[in-house]
């Protein structure tokens, strides 16, 4: 088949009615393997590169309007509300007595999550911590912004290493100081609340003129919830990491009690080689992951998007080298670090071996997460971690 009925092909499929569903707010939450897929015909990636090509050499598809790749990235993975509305309800059945104000987002990328922690109270605080600079310079620009100057004073981001993370350096903010000030003086009502927040921010401003500033001098209060999300954990390769991640964890939550929150998918599906993908009104999310080692439990995990307008694709827009934890595994190394107790929620993923059509979509939706001793082998579950200081 020649390369210009291969495009008219693509062109075809483009067309057709893309395939969408809302989650359920407060319930439903996002992680990077598609919560509903649906298999892409094998030649849906045949000669991608070449085409690719092609039509980054036709002017006609040379676009300035192309999204980011971070964008399109909390669009088809994240769902912040969903998150939150777990880590509430985990922190008032495990700890309790108090609600919880402050936030630490590990591994945060572009900190959706942090930021959207602070949209509902003005007390709250939040912490990202993640190694792209580039990530956590796109959310001060597109994601912070959005909730305003609160979002300025209750927000610190740092660029640096999980497992030293008192050596991360504040990522700096080009907001207006004096906007900050302003806003701060004159909405807070209650004198605590005013004087903590004008501390935060003053911190915050000295620190955006320091680019030496580090988590270690900074101050900050203790968190009442640490989380983890998009199976990042999977990052850390070595046992020994896990652990010393998990000891700074616990460090960071407050002693009057806090608990740390992570995700971790599995499955039998999880231990092949697999594509999957996930239609949105102007793109598809492309989930593919490579062929699995049993002896290092390693995989490599690719993120692709298809964009419909711009008849372009984002071919490996996020790459990553994963190992994938067992539960039990994650479970020893929090009770290693000095966990008190740690609990499992999961729920069953739909059967990748189906294919749905559009009826089929949201049929997951129903199924919710539930705190489980045990849980029978399934084609592919999803699962929250809870561990208790």
């Amino acid at each position: 088949m020649g390369k210009k009925e291969k495009k008219q092909r693509h062109q075809q499929r483009g067309s057709r009615r893309a395939d969408f569903y809302e989650e359920e707010e407060g319930y439903e939450a996002g992680n990077s393997f598609p919560s509903d897929q649906e298999q892409p015909r094998p030649d849906d990636f045949e000669d991608e590169e070449d085409e690719q090509e092609e039509k980054n050499n036709d002017p006609q598809h040379r676009s300035n309007d192309m999204p980011s790749k971070f964008l399109l990235y909390q669009q088809s993975v994240q769902s912040p509300k969903g998150d939150i509305s777990y880590m509430l309800k985990f922190f008032l059945m495990y700890v309790g007595g108090r609600q919880p104000l402050h936030l630490q987002e590990d591994f945060c990328g572009t900190a959706l999550l942090s930021a959207e922690w602070l949209r509902s109270d003005p007390r709250r605080t939040a912490v990202g911590l993640d190694l792209d600079l580039e990530a956590l310079q796109w959310c001060m620009e597109n994601n912070v912004n959005k909730v305003g100057a609160d979002g300025y004073s209750g927000i610190s981001l740092f660029h640096g290493n999980v497992l030293q993370p008192l050596e991360a350096k504040l990522v700096r903010s080009d907001e207006p100081q004096e906007l900050v000030r302003n806003i701060i003086l004159t909405e807070s009502t209650n004198d605590l609340v005013e004087a903590s927040a004008l501390e935060s921010v003053q911190g915050g401003l000295e620190a955006s003129a320091d680019d030496n500033c580090t988590k270690r001098n900074s101050r900050l209060p203790a968190r009442d919830i640490v989380c983890a999300f998009n199976y990042s954990c999977c990052c850390l390769h070595k046992r020994a990491d896990l652990v010393l991640y998990f000891k700074h964890v616990l460090e960071a939550l407050s002693k009057k009690g806090g608990i740390f929150v992570m995700d971790v998918y599995g499955g039998t599906s999880s231990e092949q080689k697999l594509r999957l993908q996930r239609r949105f009104p102007n793109f598809t999310y492309v989930w593919e992951q490579d062929e699995f080692d049993i002896i290092q439990r390693k995989t490599r995990i690719s993120l692709h998007f298809h964009l419909q307008k711009q008849q372009k694709k984002l071919r490996h827009a996020f790459s990553y080298s994963w190992r994938l934890w067992s539960l039990p595994e994650i479970r020893d190394c929090l009770e290693e670090a000095g966990f008190q107790s740690v609990h499992f929620w999961i729920r069953e993923m739909p059967d990748t071996k189906e294919n749905r059509s559009t009826e089929g979509f949201g049929v997951a939706q129903d199924v919710k997460y539930e705190e489980v001793e045990t849980f029978q082998q399934q084609d592919a579950w999803n699962a929250y971690i809870v561990a208790v200081a």
